[in-house]
């Protein structure tokens, strides 16, 4: 079987991760490009003897990167040595597409472009001759609406009768002015005699990459004793004239590419404009986004409320059986009371989890979740957070590890710092089985509010620290936002359900040993020493949670409540299941809550916004760390976080206490 290596290339928002998701179903996983930790998604497609081996990268609307995942996807198309690019250009907005284009035919490798939309695009009444578009370019196009499947067989013909035309020369896209194309036939003459050095780069793109200001590739020739003509005599000033020159060539090409190739013939307003002209609307704007919210996580609460009862039963019904069996006590006590009850409490909860992100995949794959972080612009502004901060922190909703990474996409070094600060304030799917499991304890029919309640609080937190330490810290303003808001689209259940999959089974892997460990943890120390009652005061457990009782005295925790905080710390879904195994016995965990005379509305409602906004995880302090590279700023977020935590919790005590009572 021959293998063909593809990457995906594009802008933002044109459907490169529909298209690989239809490419490749559930044959996927998430990779690592060597030197980096961007996720990048891989998958493969079989197509007769042949092999695809299809990577989806980051966007990025230029080579000439700004941001960290933009450096990810620019070093993968230059250096990875692939067989085949498909560039996947949004049919609704060719000519502003095409600029990447122009770039990517000049690296020199075999690629397709997968015009995407074109439904959209007719709707719009834009007309594509895909004829004339392939013969300016140099390169096949193809029509898909990936969302539908529509042209992906076609695309993936292409694909395989591209993969062995690399080297083919190909009429130049750009056409250069005299005074570049004498520069880069004075470079090509040098460097093309150093090739060991250019990185699988050809003479002649290298030259444009260098007269561009490519400052590795520079320092590299500079460091094998090469002496680069032209750059080496520029100053800065003429430095940007040859780059605006050749981005001037650029554009020019993208639109004289358009303008034969593409017609537009609709005058009418769309439905879409009127629908944008109320969602993004200055004042309904964010009330529109928090009744999404609020909805989602209502939905959330009551639609997975009959399977967690029925998994809850299954796991309490197994557990009578185990006590039936005979089996050693000891070996009884493991199962029914550390595995059952404290990984199966848990996992009565993956409902929750999944619906949630069904819901989040729907509202992205719509195109809404843009226009709310365009929405929500002004806002971010005020508090010193930029605008394009808004979407690692919606993101972190999910899980904050992927969305601290999401920062690499903001330019400004203040800007990653302050949002990767605010980002564990979101509260992530993780917390949400403490959330569904005492709200709807003590609230029951108001859970759903409590729980909008609990991430409201989250997003006011992270608001405050992000003002505070941009007046305090950072003084400097965020740097301006730009985005494109893509089109709306008709979200499939199909692509929805395909993504909520894939996070769901990321959150089970991640979390599932890590539960199991936990919890075995918290009934070993429940256990010992023996001889003493399962999970009482006197089991090592107990010892651990009556030495750190007194610090959580004033917000009235229990010692089992603050075991739950402790072991919190490795994942947040190990405090239902420290709970569970620590209150194991012949009640459910929900029915030993209840029945806790220490423990009432005022307490559990503390308890939960502790659990919001204490530590994060482990593995979001080590993604923190890694992200900011310092210690220091590690330590920051930290203590900010524990102190935060602290105050907010004994507030809400208080306040719940004068409101609802103990």
């Amino acid at each position: 079987m021959t293998e063909i290596k593809v990457l995906l290339a594009g802008n933002p928002n044109v459907g490169k991760t529909t298209l690989f998701n239809t490419l490749c179903g559930v044959y996927q996983h998430t990779g690592n490009y060597p030197g980096v930790t961007v996720d990048i998604k891989e998958g493969t497609r079989k197509s007769g003897s042949d092999l695809l081996r299809i990577s989806d990268l980051p966007g990025t609307y230029s080579l000439s990167a700004f941001t960290p995942d933009e450096q990810v996807a620019r070093d993968a198309l230059l250096t990875s040595n692939p067989d085949v690019i498909v560039q996947i250009v949004d049919a609704t907005n060719i000519e502003r597409n095409l600029f990447l284009t122009t770039q990517l035919t000049e690296i020199g490798l075999p690629m397709i472009i997968a015009l995407n939309m074109v439904d959209l695009a007719q709707e719009s009444g834009i007309t594509i001759d895909a004829a004339c578009l392939s013969k300016n370019i140099g390169y096949p196009v193809v029509k898909v609406v990936a969302s539908k499947g529509t042209g992906v067989d076609e695309l993936v013909r292409t694909i395989v009768s591209e993969a062995g035309k690399a080297g083919e020369k190909r009429t130049p896209l750009v056409h250069y002015p005299a005074s570049i194309t004498a520069h880069l036939d004075a470079i090509t003459g040098v460097i093309q005699n150093h090739r060991e050095h250019l990185t699988n780069l050809t003479p002649e793109y290298a030259s444009i990459r260098l007269l561009e200001g490519d400052q590795p590739l520079s320092d590299r020739l500079h460091q094998a004793g090469v002496t680069i003509p032209v750059i080496d005599t520029c100053d800065p000033a003429e430095v940007d004239g040859h780059i605006q020159e050749i981005m001037l060539a650029r554009y020019k090409a993208a639109e004289k590419v358009t303008s034969c190739a593409v017609c537009c013939s609709m005058c009418r307003v769309m439905p879409t404009d009127l629908l944008d002209q109320v969602l993004t609307h200055r004042w309904f704007g964010i009330p529109i986004f928090l009744s999404f919210m609020w909805f989602a996580f209502q939905l959330t609460f009551s639609a997975s409320a009959p399977v967690a009862s029925g998994l809850e039963i299954l796991f309490g019904g197994i557990t009578e059986s185990l006590g039936e069996i005979g089996l050693d006590p000891t070996v009884t006590s493991f199962l029914s009371e550390g595995v059952i009850g404290g990984v199966g409490t848990v996992f009565s909860f993956v409902p929750s989890i999944f619906i949630l992100f069904l819901l989040l995949s729907l509202l992205e794959d719509s195109g809404y979740l843009a226009r709310a972080a365009f929405v929500m612009d002004r806002l971010m502004h005020s508090i010193g957070l930029h605008g394009r901060s808004f979407i690692p922190l919606l993101i972190g909703f999910g899980c904050n590890v992927p969305a601290i990474m999401a920062t690499r996409t903001l330019q400004s070094r203040a800007d990653r710092i302050i949002t990767i600060i605010s980002i564990p304030f979101m509260s992530c799917a993780a917390r949400l089985p403490v959330y569904v499991l005492l709200a709807g304890i003590f609230f029951e029919v108001q859970a759903g509010t409590v729980i909008f309640f609990l991430y409201i609080l989250g997003i006011l937190t992270a608001i405050g620290t992000a003002l505070l330490f941009r007046r305090l810290v950072f003084h400097d303003d965020p740097s301006p936002f730009i985005m494109e808001l893509p089109p709306y689209r008709s979200p499939t259940l199909h692509a929805a359900a395909l993504h909520m999959w894939h996070r769901g089974k990321e959150y089970l892997q991640r979390a599932g040993i890590v539960i199991f460990g936990g919890v075995i943890v918290v009934w070993i120390l429940a256990t010992l020493p023996f001889g003493v009652e399962y999970g009482s005061a006197e089991s090592l457990a107990g010892t651990l949670g009556h030495l750190a009782e007194p610090i959580f005295a004033p917000l009235g925790f229990t010692w089992q409540l603050v075991v739950g905080l402790i072991f919190g710390f490795i994942a947040k879904e190990v405090v239902v299941g420290s709970l569970g195994t620590l209150y194991g016995g012949e009640d459910s965990l929900a029915a030993a809550l209840a029945g806790d005379p220490a423990l009432g509305p005022a307490t559990a409602l503390a308890y939960m916004v502790f659990v919001l906004l204490y530590l994060p995880c482990v593995a979001t302090l080590g993604v923190i760390k890694q992200e900011m590279g310092s210690w220091k700023w590690t330590g920051i977020a930290l203590g900010w976080g524990i102190l935060v935590a602290f105050v907010l919790a004994g507030v809400t005590r208080i306040v719940a206490t004068l409101i609802i009572g103990a």
